[in-house]
């Protein structure tokens, strides 16, 4: 009989630490003394990645448009925000939902489904590198390439894949539990709801499949095999487990996000008519409730919200009915938008599809995404090279102990090749677009003078 997942155990604020290569619970699980019942778990773990410096830095990353200079496009801050905000009302409508229908467990509120989730979505962009897919891209590109694969040789065939395939969801897990608060000891150490909740691909490199997506490096599998058995996560295959179904939540928040946000911020910047965005949004809501309003800004903000809400409304209620297959880990479609009503998927896949021929392919935008892959080519050309003199001889020159004074943290030979690379990807990937950019000139000389 297959497993099927309990709310119980899929809400679990059992936190880990790391000690010693063993993931271990963490002292003060369940309430934290001294906050006298004011923050709850899902509460703490807000805080905790707000006031991460990786949160911050999504302030100088990109959202759609690289190092855009407009002052109200998205960045990779405003938009992971907005996606928390709608991810909390998506919760809190299915949570609420679930506590009608006796779903819940007692101790639990509907307000609790809309915090983790809420966790999750402000937390699911923080793993992407300098200048978005594009950077994730050109980090792939320069280490795949022939010329390089000498670098990689020695490596395990499952660490070199790690290596060739960085991958912004799998830098998000390893940033909330190796590299952000507690390092290299638990991370951010936040609840096991909140990291089932956060990873949409619970699988190791090998699983990826044609589009490469993957959540758990080599580096991060104990600690994500530790978490998936608190939470009653199956395993379906080695190192491949079912999905936290409040994942799905957190996707569709993102997904509604960047579909009509990357319109209103395509209105802003003059490459989308006001016209245009109503049209596209006219299956969800009434255009005429907005014309009395002048300022085209305005308008389309409330056209948005409307949009927004009415996709609320309905993923919670798609989510609803088929709450028993996603426990049991089986939804029939690769996400709850597919599940959704004709005119909210309609619309969601009009708007993906105008961005793809109308933004993505926007001389501006394609001009600074062929910069990225020389740009992060230039500090991988620095940063390899010297990593691998020092993890294969020992002895560095004088100029490589310069180049690898670069990374925050200084490597330590004797944890491996594997580990000084993925030291290298923790530094490259956590750059802003500005910093990778700056830096890339500076280390060229064309800085000086």
């Amino acid at each position: 009989m297959p497993h099927v997942m309990d709310w119980t155990q899929l809400l679990s604020t059992t936190r880990f630490k790391v000690r010693g290569g063993r993931v271990l619970p963490a002292k003060n699980n369940g309430s934290l003394p001294g906050h006298d019942g004011l923050r709850s778990d899902f509460h703490v773990d807000h805080d905790r990645v707000v006031f991460s410096s990786a949160f911050r830095r999504l302030g100088r990353k990109t959202q759609v448009h690289p190092l855009a200079v407009h002052d109200h496009t998205h960045n990779r801050l405003t938009h992971s925000v907005e996606v928390g905000c709608v991810g909390r009302s998506l919760g809190n409508r299915v949570g609420a939902m679930l506590q009608a229908g006796g779903q819940l467990p007692p101790h639990n509120t509907p307000f609790d489904i809309g915090n983790v989730v809420q966790v999750a979505c402000l937390a699911h962009d923080i793993g992407n590198p300098p200048f978005g897919h594009t950077g994730e891209e050109a980090i792939r590109d320069w280490f795949r390439q022939p010329r390089h694969a000498h670098w990689l040789a020695s490596l395990p065939p499952a660490q070199r894949l790690d290596i060739q395939t960085y991958e912004g969801n799998a830098h998000t897990l390893r940033m909330v539990s190796t590299l952000e608060m507690y390092r290299h000891a638990g991370g951010m150490r936040l609840t096991a709801a909140a990291i089932g909740s956060l990873i949409k691909y619970p699988w190791a490199v090998e699983h990826g499949g044609k589009r490469g997506k993957f959540n758990l490096y080599q580096a991060e599998l104990a600690y994500f095999r530790t978490v998936a058995q608190e939470l009653g996560l199956p395993e379906y295959q080695p190192r491949r487990w079912a999905r936290h179904p409040l994942s799905y939540l957190m996707e569709a928040a993102d997904d509604i996000c960047y579909a009509i946000l990357d319109l209103e911020d395509a209105v802003e910047m003059g490459w989308l008519d006001a016209i245009e965005f109503e049209r596209l949004l006219s299956p969800l809501v009434d255009t005429e409730r907005v014309w009395h309003e002048p300022d085209v800004r305005q308008r389309c903000a409330m056209l948005r919200g409307m949009a927004v809400g009415h996709c609320v409304v309905d993923i919670a209620d798609v989510f609803m009915r088929h709450h028993d297959r996603l426990l049991a880990g089986d939804l029939p479609a690769h996400d709850l938008l597919e599940l959704a009503s004709e005119p909210v998927g309609a619309t969601v896949a009009a708007a993906k599809d105008f961005a793809s021929r109308r933004i993505y392919r926007h001389r501006n935008k394609q001009v600074m995404e062929i910069a990225a892959y020389p740009c992060l080519a230039a500090l991988l050309d620095v940063l390899v090279p010297a990593a691998h003199q020092l993890c294969t001889k020992g002895d560095i020159s004088t100029r490589q102990r310069a180049e690898l004074s670069l990374l925050d943290y200084p490597l330590n030979p004797e944890q491996g090749l594997y580990a000084a690379y993925m030291a290298i990807l923790d530094f490259v990937g956590g750059l802003t677009d500005n910093a990778a950019a700056r830096l890339a000139r500076d280390i060229s000389g064309l800085g000086l003078g």
